[in-house]
């Protein structure tokens, strides 16, 4: 869906899967810069909108997500995942309750299937599923702003800002008074510095919750059970995960950033050494310069050097091997 905020001036559209929205707006260093001041506001309106209402709305949600949300307080906010009955990450919703629905963004491209699973496992409960995708645009508003959030909207709101639930046509209007606007790219950005994982981009069909650090924040370990319970249980008690999240200083030499799925390798095996992980999400940060999310194998050590096809790679942990 395509956002009418690309008719701002100097708006850069995405590509891939934020296709739809601002890349940028001129000025990539300058957007990062006033989101991390707490001033402006990221259109993210092609994420997909979903509600849940009825009386059994929470009861029946608890039995199907990761996180515990029976008793979810109306106007907290959470996070939460669907696995697959091995534990792989299908789905991560961002939710709020008002008191009275559900209110649930996900990523570009997952409502339809989403909504199909979910639709699937209604039986006898009292809750209504609902596409608000064309009716309703998501808007994020940085930590510390001051930005006023329309009467009437539902707000989701977190340590990283709030998520507005704004009617899609008033979405121009409050744009030119919420100002400045930025892309999705400075979004990003400050996501990766924050070591905040993304479906699609840090997952893919066997990452389980451990490898990301979701395990707290979107998987809560002491509620009753669920699709893949069994393996989050087991790794939490018996193991460890195959894999973990880390956080990579690039070196700022190279003039691009190694693309989604480049393949990691020990530095002291040079390019053609074994793949011991692969980038997630790499990106140019306003302070640190070009730095990356990556997975890596569990066993290589916290303070191998890494290369990224051929530009090398300082990593911090994120998740405890």
């Amino acid at each position: 869906m395509k956002s009418p905020l690309l008719s701002l001036p100097g708006a850069v559209p995405a590509e891939g899967v934020d296709e739809g929205v601002a890349a940028h707006y001129g000025d990539l260093f300058r957007e990062q810069r006033a989101l991390a001041d707490g001033t402006g506001f990221v259109d993210l309106s092609h994420r997909g909108v979903v509600t849940v209402s009825g009386e059994d709305r929470l009861s029946w949600l608890h039995l199907l997500l990761t996180q515990h949300v029976s008793e979810l307080p109306a106007g907290e906010a959470t996070e939460a995942l669907i696995l697959s009955a091995h534990g792989h990450i299908e789905h991560a919703l961002y939710l709020v309750d008002d008191g009275t629905t559900v209110w649930a963004h996900v990523e570009p491209g997952t409502r339809d299937a989403l909504i199909a699973y979910l639709e699937s496992m209604k039986f006898f409960y009292r809750v209504e599923v609902a596409d608000r995708t064309g009716d309703i645009a998501v808007v994020h508003l940085p930590a510390g702003s001051i930005a006023e959030v329309p009467r009437g909207a539902v707000v989701r709101e977190t340590a990283y800002g709030r998520d507005l639930f704004l009617p899609r046509a008033d979405l121009e209007a409050y744009a030119a008074q919420a100002g400045p606007a930025a892309g999705i790219l400075a979004y990003e950005a400050l996501r990766v510095e924050r070591h905040r994982p993304r479906l699609g981009f840090e997952t893919d069909h066997r990452t389980i919750p451990h490898e990301l650090g979701w395990i707290g924040t979107a998987v809560h370990l002491q509620k009753g059970c669920y699709r893949g319970q069994e393996t989050v249980a087991r790794v939490q008690n018996l193991g460890k995960p195959p894999r973990r999240l880390v956080f990579l200083h690039l070196d700022g030499s190279e003039v691009h950033l190694p693309g989604h799925g480049t393949g990691l390798r020990l530095a002291d095996e040079g390019p053609d050494g074994r793949r011991v992980g692969f980038v997630t999400t790499a990106v140019r940060h306003h302070e640190l310069g070009p730095v990356a999310l990556a997975l890596v194998k569990r066993t290589v050590p916290v303070d191998a050097r890494l290369i990224a096809d051929t530009t090398a790679a300082a990593q911090e942990v994120v998740v405890e091997p």
